[in-house]
């Protein structure tokens, strides 16, 4: 869609529609509202200054990008957002020229413009980087490298960041406004470059008194910090003003240096039932567009809720259980553990890295750290493990939420490698529950555990139906049933899985809840080969460094050659987006189709 030649009326009236059809879709298929509404004026701004077509439009997470997606030939296709073979929830080079690079986890944006300004350089190229990142992404640390760069090397790339938190700061009065509003006009851009021209040319102590007058002047607003990193600061302005948007992009676009542009929206502007700062409207499944409400879901707990109870009973019976989650309190259950322990529990942001050291020195103190992340989001903090808690060998337990297969968040958010990155490091222990009873139970043996561990859990529901089963002993397993030649083995939900596909099957199958992946059962294992000579590995988890990896390891260091393995992990693919049930099935995964390959 090129709007270059819109009037200010008609793009005003371009961001209803958009807002309009981001509303509609997201009530019926889910996905991130909040964000993506405030942002809609920002983009439209952005494609009308900037050309899409070359100048690489950057979104960081690119959660709240669906209005660039509406702007770029994908109004049709909108109605398939986060469907299994429709359109990404993110931005997906794959699916359009016009996204430049994929995004999903958060605070990337900046680095890949510098990047993208490194190679535009480097070409002799006339374009332009534009980053859009949101205030929760500048908690990490990541942003602060990549400025440090930029303002060092100058590399012209406009940077909006979208402050719909009023985090980073507030206008403060009419004076702020005025002051906000004067640092945004040409008036003040281009009479501050003929300043600093004329203070090359004068005496050292003059230009110092000049310097003092203006940083003393910025002081009233927030952009010290990024002018002392070397980045051209305007701002703050006005996130829905398309026309002032319009006017400051440009600005900055001639300026042919960094610049951030600093824009406060109101997330879930258009939507009143949506707007304001309230968490649960950030991202939604389908909901009554009259109401806002979601329809009821009936069915089995989620695991993500039978976590959050277990972790306020530990709290309540032990002080020294403590706790952390990275900017994902509600999404990893630590809400409810966070507002009755505020003084035990933190939400430290977006800082994966610093989640993970922080619990460190809380082990060494005698506490008992829990560090509640997703499992895709652990690996962000993965030197952090290995440096500060493995090797130290400290009680750090890591919950890791969402692993398998997340359904429509797709690529970049699904839980599958946790197993194979953590496998590998010295001194750290893997469990895994599959239904409430264990879940509980390898809870307690995490909390009284003295090294580092870390178990896995699934979004929504575990596949098991709830059962009795003894307590968790350090690398054993429980041999659920036993059967007549075949042998399923199941690790975490892989366990319901194995379950759903023995109770199809016409033959008794044994079934092993393997528990530990780390240390492995060496006892059992060695017992069961010579029973057994058709093992089927099941786990939410991809083959290489998995859980059938893991098995023949053993197997092979014990000489055992008469069984013959067939995992069925996930291949070493990226798995797409999609309702989960859907992607399942396009993997041959279903206990149905699991079924007919067991011969």
């Amino acid at each position: 869609m090129d709007i270059k030649a819109y009037t200010i009326e008609e793009l005003n009236s371009l961001a209803e529609d958009i807002r309009e059809k981001i509303l509609h879709t997201v009530s019926k298929n889910g996905g991130h509202l909040s964000s993506t509404m405030g942002a809609t004026d920002l983009i439209i701004a952005m494609h009308k200054v900037f050309d899409a077509k070359k100048d690489p439009f950057i979104f960081d997470v690119s959660h709240q990008a669906y209005a660039h997606k509406l702007l770029t030939d994908r109004w049709e296709s909108f109605e398939t957002l986060r469907q299994f073979g429709g359109i990404s929830g993110y931005t997906k080079p794959s699916e359009s020229a016009y996204d430049y690079y994929v995004a999903g986890h958060s605070s990337t944006s900046i680095s890949l413009a510098v990047g993208a300004a490194k190679a535009i350089a480097l070409k002799g190229e006339e374009r332009v980087p534009v980053a859009f990142i949101g205030d929760g992404s500048m908690s990490a640390g990541m942003v602060y490298e990549a400025l440090n760069e930029l303002g060092d090397r100058k590399y012209p790339v406009v940077i909006i960041l979208n402050d719909n938190e009023m985090s980073i700061a507030k206008p403060i009065g009419a004076i702020s406004k005025l002051l906000s509003q004067t640092m945004a006009g040409s008036f003040y851009q281009k009479f501050k470059g003929k300043v600093e021209k004329a203070l090359e040319h004068l005496p050292e102590g003059a230009t110092y008194m000049a310097k003092r007058f203006e940083e003393s002047f910025k002081l009233i607003t927030p952009g010290i910090l990024f002018e002392e990193m070397g980045i051209e600061y305007i701002g703050p302005v006005d996130g829905h003003d398309i026309e002032r948007l319009i006017e400051t992009m440009e600005i900055a676009k001639e300026l042919k240096k960094p610049v951030i542009i600093h824009a406060q929206t109101t997330k879930g502007k258009g939507y009143e039932i949506a707007e304001g700062t309230k968490e649960h409207w950030h991202g939604v499944s389908a909901f009554d567009l009259k109401t806002g409400k979601a329809p009821k879901k009936s069915g089995a707990k989620a695991a993500t809720a039978i976590f959050s109870e277990a972790l306020v009973a530990l709290a309540d019976e032990d002080e020294k259980v403590v706790g952390v989650t990275a900017a994902m309190p509600s999404g990893t259950g630590m809400s409810a553990v966070i507002e009755k322990y505020p003084e035990r529990f933190w939400d430290v942001a977006i800082a994966e890295q610093h989640a993970v050291t922080s619990m460190g020195p809380l082990a060494k103190e005698g506490f008992k750290p829990f560090c509640t992340i997703y499992s895709t989001f652990l690996q962000r903090g993965y030197d952090q493990v290995i440096h500060d808690i493995c090797l130290m060998d400290l009680g750090v337990v890591f919950a890791m939420d969402r692993a398998g297969i997340v359904g429509e968040d797709g690529e970049t958010h699904q839980g599958v490698f946790d197993i194979s990155y953590l496998r590998a490091i010295p001194n750290m222990t893997l469990l895994a529950p599959y239904n409430e009873t264990t879940m509980k139970q390898c809870m307690r043996f995490a909390k009284e555990y003295a090294h580092p561990c870390a178990f896995r859990y699934p979004r929504g529901a575990f596949m098991a139906e709830d059962c009795d089963a003894p307590e968790y002993e350090l690398g054993k397993s429980h041999l659920l049933q036993e059967g007549e030649e075949i042998l399923f083995i199941g690790y975490g939900n892989g366990v319901g899985r194995a379950q759903k596909v023995a109770e199809i099957m016409d033959v008794n199958v044994a079934i092993l809840d393997l528990r530990f992946v780390k240390p492995l059962d060496r006892e059992m294992l060695i017992e069961l080969s010579k029973k057994y000579h058709k093992w089927f590995v099941f786990s939410d988890s991809v083959k290489e460094g998995g859980v059938g990896s893991a098995i023949l390891e053993l197997l092979s260091e014990e000489k055992i050659d008469n069984v013959l393995l067939t995992s069925f992990e996930y291949d070493d693919a990226f798995i797409t987006h999609g309702n989960t049930k859907l992607v399942e099935e396009s993997l041959g995964l279903l206990p149905e189709q699991l079924a007919k390959k067991i011969v």
